[in-house]
């Protein structure tokens, strides 16, 4: 039993108060999941900038001069933003497999939490109130983003088990549910280079998507596709640069309701994580229907949902 919750803003007006919305949703799951929690941002692109979040057990450590220690090897600019123990590395736009190589080299300790250029994941162990507080994700300010409170069932109780998980740029996903068929496809697409850290089932969800991305999918063709080559149950909550989209599976036995109004799009896995939002009390809500595909873009209509029974 997880918690997860999600909002798309429509209206750009909300954007400053994005990180505070979605803390308190993220709060009234705590009872689902308090044993680590974790919140991703979408907080807008810089012009040819893009960024990564790292992690360090040793932040004091890990993060001190980074930006110089980075970016000579690299002959670029780094800016280093250090909250807590994540570090938002911002660089030249292109470089962030390089980036990458060079962290192994000079601190194999650091993890990286999401790479992209909007992304921003912060996750810890503990309750969503104190990782919340922790990353002081309140003041923040974005688009959209999706969180998720954590009661572990399939791996260790660990910063790294925690989600939202990022496989692929500016892409993550939160999951409420177990996938029974995660060993045999983890290893299948660390056959087809795709990048996976943890032992976590639901690493291999993102993983999976990001592979069928890559491969020339959209996001709701992967969505779609994994009804047939995920085993399990689940529900997905998946954030994008421009939006995010919600699957549940066939027998849909995970809690899930939405709601919609002409400011935003809201997810959580019980009615009471949006009660909260202003405009509730006039908002279409819903249960999403099984093995049915919804997504919102800022590219699209801004009440779109794209819909694949």
């Amino acid at each position: 039993m997880c918690g997860i919750v999600g909002l798309f803003l429509k209206d750009s007006r909300l954007e400053p108060q994005l990180g505070a919305l979605l803390t308190q949703m993220l709060i009234t799951m705590t009872d689902r999941g308090p044993d680590s929690a974790g919140i991703a941002i979408y907080s807008g692109e810089q012009e040819d900038k893009t960024k990564l979040t790292l992690q360090s057990e040793t932040p004091e450590t890990s993060f001190e001069d980074l930006a110089a220690r980075l970016g000579a090897p690299l002959g670029i600019p780094v800016d280093v933003r250090v909250k807590s123990t994540h570090a938002v590395v911002t660089l030249p736009a292109g470089q962030t497999a390089a980036a990458r190589a060079v962290l192994t080299d000079i601190d194999p300790s650091l993890r990286v939490m999401s790479r992209g250029d909007s992304i921003e994941i912060y996750k810890e162990v503990g309750l969503p109130k104190n990782v919340a507080a922790r990353f002081e994700i309140e003041k923040m300010r974005g688009t959209h983003g999706i969180g998720h409170t954590r009661m572990a069932t399939e791996s260790a109780v660990t910063t790294m088990g925690a989600h939202p998980f990022n496989t692929g740029d500016d892409q993550c996903l939160v999951h409420n549910g177990s996938l029974s068929n995660h060993n045999s496809l983890r290893r299948k697409l660390r056959r087809e280079g795709i990048h996976i850290e943890t032992e976590n089932d639901t690493e291999v969800g993102a993983a999976y998507l990001t592979w069928k991305m890559q491969n020339g999918a959209t996001l709701g063709e992967a969505l779609q596709s994994s009804l047939e080559d995920l085993d399990g149950f689940f529900t997905f909550v998946v954030g994008t640069k421009d939006g995010f989209g919600v699957l549940r599976d066939p027998i849909a036995c995970k809690p899930a309701v939405m709601a919609e109004t002409d400011q935003y799009v809201a997810f959580g896995s019980e009615y009471r994580a949006l009660v909260d939002l202003p405009g509730i009390e006039a908002a279409r809500v819903w249960e999403p229907e099984p093995a049915t595909v919804y997504f919102w873009s800022h590219n699209a209509a801004p009440t779109s949902s794209e819909k694949a029974a």
